[in-house]
């Protein structure tokens, strides 16, 4: 979903549906497929074109990333560890949550900041914060800054871009491709260093090869 087609959604669902769909990408075990960062900035860019208040819309979509990260939070501190006897579903990958428990553990506290910007990882961090029992103030406050970073710089640098660029729908796709590109290295090169995952997509590969006339 890139340019034409994302402005057209944002601007049909309006600061609601915006609200909506950055608190469910942000804590709930379906949102991880939304279009986070590309969403956020092509709303920055409609913001400067007068389609958005860039100050109404940063104000919700920081409000809707602390709440979503907070719902996540209390989900996995609810639940615990039975997220992962969880069975495989379409929208429910175990290997998804073991991946962010592994970051967790890696990165500690400023995961919570790290993991806005990086696509499926972000959705499961707050939920591996509940099963740990990260003391909720702590995670509250590296919540907040990362919120701040993520859904107001994702914002403003969109809006900012469609400031200083001319005739900025000639050139919203390929930026906007570009985003999406940048936002998921962080994830694929994880995914790559994982020797089972590369061992995965090797098979994968392999198969696909085998199958070919």
């Amino acid at each position: 979903m890139f340019g034409n087609d994302l402005a057209a959604l944002i601007t049909t669902v309006g600061y609601i549906g915006l609200f909506a769909i950055i608190f469910a990408e942000s804590g709930l075990f379906f949102g991880f497929f939304l279009p986070g960062d590309s969403l956020l900035f092509t709303a920055g860019v409609l913001a400067s074109q007068d389609y958005l208040n860039i100050f109404v819309l940063s104000a919700l979509v920081i409000t809707a990333a602390i709440l979503g990260d907070s719902v996540g939070y209390a989900f996995g501190s609810r639940i615990g560890y039975k997220i992962f006897y969880k069975e495989d579903s379409w929208f429910f990958n175990k290997r998804h949550i073991q991946r962010a428990h592994d970051f967790f553990e890696k990165h500690g506290r400023k995961t919570i900041i790290l993991a806005r910007f990086l696509p499926v990882i972000r959705t499961f961090i707050p939920i591996m914060a509940g099963v740990g029992k990260m003391h909720y103030g702590t995670f509250l406050s590296f919540n907040v800054i990362g919120a701040l970073i993520w859904g107001g710089g994702v914002t403003f640098l969109g809006y900012f871009f469609g400031n200083v660029v001319p005739n900025v729908d000639r050139y919203l796709i390929p930026v906007i491709a570009l985003v999406v590109v940048v936002s998921m290295l962080p994830t694929v090169i994880q995914i790559l260093k994982d020797p089972e995952s590369r061992a995965q997509i090797a098979a994968f590969i392999r198969r696909r090869g085998k199958s070919k006339p």
